[in-house]
């Protein structure tokens, strides 16, 4: 693993104790939402095998164990302990088995998962459009044809102004209210580096065919702060 990537994990490891709270306070619950509405999107895959990459402490991976069928197996794969951890503190659930790995080299056979889903962690794997890239082929490469791929994330306003105010809140709020909920300067001051400088929701769609996938949608929300990206292998 790279210092990069190590440096990512130490920051997660700090604030994997205070990370859905301070999530939820900084969107004012609306990050709740909207994983509940990708995980609705995300269940008309078909098949019995789906995967949630930097799963963190399984929010998402959780909201798919509540739209999945009994037959459903659900993998949650992070590479922080830390959040690991905090995800296995929620309730046991039968279906849902939580990995250790990298999302850069999964530990999985080709073309075995029927859906991949990531939730505000695009970000995390995006030091440059190249490393996003073969991150996004990684997904491909493990997914069944015909399956489905779903991922949340921040995105940039269209409007001038309201991503210019969007902007303005995450240096203002994220940095430094970030900072006070979780007492990791280094966690938040990262995440209002790499919020702003995310694709546009067009700019991202077209990485995502660039990695093999068609039929790639997405749909705004809030303001289009966040976005909902579909594609299919």
């Amino acid at each position: 693993m790279n210092s990069m990537r190590k440096g990512v994990q130490k920051i997660f490891s700090e604030v994997a104790r205070t990370y859905e709270l301070v999530n939820h306070i900084l969107t004012f619950g609306l990050d709740i939402l909207w994983r509940r509405k990708a995980a609705r999107l995300a269940a008309r895959a078909n098949g019995s095998l789906w995967l949630d990459v930097c799963s963190g402490t399984g929010e998402m991976a959780l909201n798919l164990t509540r739209v999945a069928n009994e037959k459903v197996r659900i993998f949650s794969l992070d590479f922080c302990q830390p959040m690991i951890s905090r995800a296995l503190e929620k309730r046991n659930i039968p279906n849902l088995v939580f990995v250790l790995g990298d999302a850069g080299c999964l530990p999985f056979p080709d073309q075995i998962f029927d859906l991949i889903t990531i939730s505000f962690a695009t970000r995390n794997i995006n030091p440059n459009r190249e490393v996003l890239l073969e991150h996004l082929r990684e997904f491909y490469r493990v997914l069944r044809p015909g399956a489905r791929f779903v991922n949340l994330e921040t995105s940039q306003p269209s409007s001038k102004i309201i991503r210019k105010l969007f902007h303005l809140y995450i240096k203002l709020a994220v940095k430094h209210l970030g900072f006070l909920l979780s007492g990791s300067r280094a966690g938040y001051s990262y995440l209002a580096f790499t919020i702003p400088r995310f694709f546009s929701p067009e700019e991202f769609s077209s990485i995502i065919r660039q990695a093999g996938f068609t039929r790639v949608s997405y749909e705004p929300l809030f303001l289009s702060v966040s976005a909902i990206h579909l594609a299919v292998k």
